[in-house]
């Protein structure tokens, strides 16, 4: 997998900003809970239920893609620990 030209914060932020500006007004409400690649760098993006499935489809197109992951609908893309 190729390493990132970017720091995490940098990709956070383009990733983030792209979300805002182009993808998030496409999204449908069954979008929400699905996993959303982004390539910073073109502002590509690939959305599917499963994290891996979405990054692989948006690599096959961009192979060298910097790519930001998140989730519709949710503050981060993963969740650690117990929700009560």
């Amino acid at each position: 997998m190729p390493a990132t030209k970017r720091t995490l914060n940098e990709l956070a932020s383009l990733g983030e900003d792209i979300f805002n500006r182009q993808i998030r007004l496409a999204l449908r409400p069954e979008d929400d809970g699905r996993f959303i690649a982004i390539d910073v760098e073109s502002g590509d993006y690939e959305i599917d239920g499963a994290d891996y499935a979405a990054i692989t489809r948006l690599r096959a197109r961009k192979p060298t893609a910097d790519i930001w992951l998140m989730r519709a609908g949710h503050k981060a893309a993963y969740r650690i620990g117990v929700v009560r």
